[in-house]
């Protein structure tokens, strides 16, 4: 693995799961192995689970961190190349990347899409351009398209309360008062290919997500009805993939509730946070014995970890 930034750079999704298992047993049976090694976490966006939970899986490891928030610590960059250099950005990724290479042994980086140019969004610019001119490894903590981190987190989360039963888990959409990216949406999709479950996908007329991604995965436009008989409910807003970037709805017809939660089996609720409560989720989804979802944010650590302790065993 030189780099991780989708979960398909893994190069085997079920020892990485169990790899992560392993280390939530025993978080610091690993610690000497970034001796002498250092991360860098680069953030273009705000953080709260991403930073802590990557800076303590770095922590179990022996691996020192050095954090730099770029829209408030750094010089603006430009990542067009040929482009001239006349404005408000002084410096270019070309030279940035090289040199956070001869800092850092490995680089995380968390940036987010524009929603404004699907094109851009989807060509992953912020992270594929420092993967192209970086001498080290590069981490998606978060990008345009893409959370692999969360997903794997969600991973182990599914695993450690997944049923006697073939599962079934449904991924739905809910309102937001701000248009948000596809990442997670993409990302648990892509997770769920890889899981012993059935797997359907619940959003409003106008919010499919991108149909590559979801290619042969069962869609609905009925909420209640892919809820019926669910054991898991992940809950996760995204703007229209369609109209790109654009909120077509803000009703709260699809908020979940703990009526809605009733028609599952006993189902079990997950979110990535942060959340708008009763926006979102109600209160009684969130605060009921159900959810998990402070559970899915202390696997982050170990979603981390276990791809943080292959890329230091591959040097």
């Amino acid at each position: 693995m030189k780099h991780f930034i989708t979960l398909a750079d893994l190069p085997d999704f079920n020892h990485t799961l169990d790899l992560a298992m392993d280390l939530k047993k025993n978080p610091t049976q690993s610690e000497g192995l970034g001796k002498g090694k250092t991360l860098g976490l680069l953030f273009f966006n705000p953080s709260l689970r991403t930073r802590l939970s990557t800076q303590k899986a770095a922590q179990n490891l022996g691996l020192p961190t050095m954090v730099m928030n770029f829209s408030q610590e750094s010089w603006a960059l430009e990542f067009e190349d040929g482009t001239k250099m006349s404005g408000l950005r002084s410096e270019h990724v070309r030279e940035a990347a090289a040199v956070v290479s001869q800092y850092c042994d490995m680089v995380a980086i968390r940036a987010f899409a524009s929603l404004s140019d699907k094109e851009k969004d989807e060509a992953e610019i912020v992270l594929r351009s420092f993967a192209k001119y970086a001498s080290v490894p590069i981490i998606n903590m978060e990008s345009a398209t893409a959370h692999p981190l969360q997903a794997l987190a969600d991973a182990i989360t599914l695993k450690e309360f997944q049923p006697a039963h073939k599962p079934k888990v449904v991924l739905s959409w809910a309102p937001h008062p701000k248009a948000l990216p596809h990442a997670v949406g993409n990302s648990f999709t892509h997770m769920m290919r890889k899981m012993d479950a059935d797997f359907v996908i619940a959003h409003p007329e106008g919010y499919a997500l991108n149909p590559e991604i979801t290619e042969g995965i069962p869609c609905t436009t009925n909420q209640k009805e892919a809820l019926e008989g669910a054991d898991f409910v992940y809950t996760k807003n995204w703007c229209s993939y369609q109209h790109y970037g654009q909120i077509l709805r803000t009703d709260d017809k699809w908020m979940i509730t703990p009526e809605k939660m009733k028609l599952t089996n006993n189902g079990k609720f997950m979110h990535c946070l942060p959340i708008r409560r009763n926006i979102v989720a109600a209160d009684g989804v969130l605060d009921s014995p159900n959810s998990l979802v402070i559970q899915q944010s202390q696997n982050r650590i170990y979603s981390a970890q276990a791809v943080l302790k292959q890329l230091l065993e591959n040097g």
